[in-house]
């Protein structure tokens, strides 16, 4: 079946090239132009990826609403401005984006970033991590912690997959950085910081044990020894 993607692009043309381009590629594409728009079809259409050109729309797909229900998971690539920079990279990716393109943009490399995107999204063997309280589904992208369901958004779900891989190591910075964002130096972003304090967040109200521990200086590990 074809992946399903919506374009919530307010630029007519911009809207209309992508939309275009991606269903000769045989993606399924349903095109938005205000973000209440393409919350609603986040929510009737439950998308496997959201390509996207706002940073408070890539926020509220991640926070979610009062009473409604799509999918806080869902793969977000944010289209930034033209010539846009590192702190529009940081920015994007602080708020929730899993991915990131500066304008003008190559359609290719746009479509290979969502292939690789939705790639990483779908199942991948390797069944259940187990580390203390926390379970891990990783073909259905489903975590627990203390027999109560967690919802995490992806790149939360990538940091602490690989942190329950090796619950005790101490993984630096830079590796995680390198591993989970593709950065090759962490520099001055505050990307794995921003991302490690959601996710010691949304484990807190549910287990009084621990987790996400910051070793000051070097990086992060999600059990004390």
């Amino acid at each position: 079946m074809a992946a399903a993607l919506i374009v919530a692009e307010p630029e007519g043309a911009t809207r209309g090239f992508l939309e275009r381009q991606l269903v000769q590629d045989g993606f399924q594409v349903a095109p938005a132009v205000a973000a209440g728009e393409a919350l609603d079809l986040a929510e009737r259409l439950r998308p496997d990826l959201v390509l996207l050109a706002e940073l408070e729309l890539c926020l509220k797909l991640r926070e979610g609403e009062p009473g409604r229900s799509w999918n806080r998971d869902v793969p977000v690539i944010l289209l930034g401005p033209e010539r846009g920079g590192s702190l529009d990279r940081v920015r994007a990716l602080e708020r929730g984006a899993d991915d990131y393109l500066d304008r003008p943009f190559a359609y290719e490399e746009l479509r290979a970033r969502i292939r690789a995107l939705l790639r990483r999204a779908g199942p991948r063997a390797g069944d259940v991590l187990e580390a203390g309280e926390i379970k891990i589904d990783r073909p259905t992208r489903c975590v627990w912690v203390a027999g109560q369901r967690l919802h995490l958004a992806a790149k939360e779900f990538e940091l602490l997959t690989r942190l329950a891989e090796e619950p005790r190591k101490v993984f630096t910075k830079d590796e995680l950085l390198r591993e989970i964002w593709g950065f090759m130096s962490k520099g001055r972003t505050r990307t794995l910081d921003s991302h490690a304090s959601r996710l010691r967040n949304k484990l807190r109200p549910l287990t009084a044990t621990p987790y996400v521990i910051n070793e000051w200086g070097v990086g992060y590990r999600l059990m004390l020894p």
